[in-house]
């Protein structure tokens, strides 16, 4: 399952900087999460400092 970024995202990026399979880019003011490279390790959820990742 893919995980999702969600409002309370300050575009920090250090998601970005965790994501092993480099799923997450920097998107209009937030990072986002190409679901299909996603390989839902979950990595980018303890690396986000507001938990504004989820699954979805």
């Amino acid at each position: 399952m893919a995980y999702k970024i969600t409002d309370a995202c300050v575009n920090c990026g250090a998601c970005e900087a965790e994501c092993p399979a480099g799923a997450i880019s920097e998107g209009d003011n937030v990072r986002v999460i190409d679901a299909d490279t996603c390989v839902s390790c979950g990595t980018c959820v303890g690396a986000c400092p507001t938990g504004a990742i989820e699954e979805e």
